[in-house]
């Protein structure tokens, strides 16, 4: 899963790497990002260009009465994206990408759970899969999930799932809205490739939302 992740980078690096069209909005670069905020996201409307909102994390989906409702959906599983109504449309038409710096994961051992942390060996941005959604009550919500996959083989060895990153010459085909295959979009869902990304373990005072500075990421022994 993928429960907590960094954004070093700012608005004009973000609108640069994804090739934006128009004004992207100002938030907080972050090193614990948490769910039940408001996040950057990439979309891509019909007829328009990439474009970037802040979106709830937590999807909620159209159909429910309720806000505040019992559906807590900050990861989808690729494997379910055409099987549970949530998500099935949203997979057709509402694909987006969710810029990141990396992400935590928590590995069970004898002694606790074992915080790493996980990113790029390059230290560029991630592009995690995602899908939004809209919600209409007293006023509109949008919010997104983030899409998780098997973890590769090297990161199986802290947990057996991670998030599906989507490399940059897929962009196009993910943020599609015309684009409805998907039974070939299913394919860009994969495991990361075990040569991009590195890990180690880092101190647990990233359990506490409220710690947010650059020393979480810092490696232990």
């Amino acid at each position: 899963m993928c429960g907590r992740y960094t954004l070093a980078a700012g608005p004009e690096y973000i609108a640069d790497y994804f090739h934006l069209d128009g004004p992207i909005p100002d938030f907080q670069t972050s090193w614990n990002i948490t769910p039940g905020g408001d996040v950057p996201v990439i979309c891509q409307a019909p007829d328009d260009g990439r474009t970037c909102s802040l979106m709830h994390w937590g999807l909620i989906p159209h159909w429910t009465k309720e806000r505040n409702t019992k559906y807590k959906m900050i990861n989808a599983k690729a494997e379910t994206l055409t099987i549970r109504p949530a998500y099935r449309e949203a997979y057709k038409h509402r694909r987006c990408l969710i810029p990141a710096s990396g992400f935590y994961e928590w590995h069970a051992d004898p002694q606790g759970k074992q915080p790493y942390y996980i990113h790029s060996k390059n230290d560029g941005l991630l592009a995690f899969a995602g899908l939004w959604e809209y919600w209409e009550g007293a006023h509109i919500i949008n919010s997104c999930t983030i899409i998780t996959t098997q973890a590769n083989s090297l990161f199986q060895s802290i947990h057996d799932r991670m998030p599906a990153i989507i490399n940059k010459e897929n962009f196009d085909s993910w943020l599609n809205p015309y684009n409805t295959d998907t039974i070939e979009l299913i394919k860009l869902l994969g495991p990361c490739d075990i040569n991009r990304l590195d890990f180690y373990r880092i101190s647990t005072a990233v359990n506490n939302p409220a710690h947010d500075n650059q020393s979480l990421t810092d490696r232990i022994e």
